[in-house]
């Protein structure tokens, strides 16, 4: 069996990265739009990194430049930040008090909930974690 380059190592790292992306955004989409299910102001900050990701990304790879990892990067952290602390006030960690979703819609709303646990912010920050950590990959393989 062949092995990879280091080249095609890094355009499989940064396609499974525009996949998730591609697939967040989609998914976020059909929850919103298909499912009737408003986000909340913590789920459109983590909308707002996600969605670039899904051009950013695809110029990244044809042809492939794994400076791209650089400019996604930041987006990715920002919406794992985001996500991090949208799961501690889903789960009750975080007091009302400092809540940023007092008007509209709840950032605590229960919509559903996958095999007992895992909930639309977790959707978020599985996605945003797995991105960020294949982007830290090829960024450390590149510089």
């Amino acid at each position: 069996m062949p092995t990879q380059t280091k080249a095609e190592r890094d355009w499989n790292l940064l396609f499974a990265c525009w996949l998730i992306a591609s697939g967040s955004a989609l998914g976020s989409l059909f929850f919103s739009h298909v499912m009737g299910f408003a986000p909340c102001v913590l789920c459109w900050y983590q909308r707002i990194a996600l969605f670039p990701l899904v051009l950013i990304l695809p110029m990244g790879l044809f042809p492939l430049d794994a400076k791209a990892a650089k400019f996604a990067l930041p987006l990715t952290v920002a919406g794992l930040l985001t996500a991090i602390y949208h799961n501690l006030l889903y789960a009750g960690l975080i007091p009302e008090s400092i809540q940023p979703c007092a008007q509209g819609v709840s950032c605590t709303e229960n919509y559903f909930e996958l095999f007992g646990f895992v909930s639309i912010p977790m959707l978020s920050l599985l996605a945003l974690s797995s991105m960020t950590a294949l982007l830290i990959i090829v960024k450390r393989r590149n510089d």
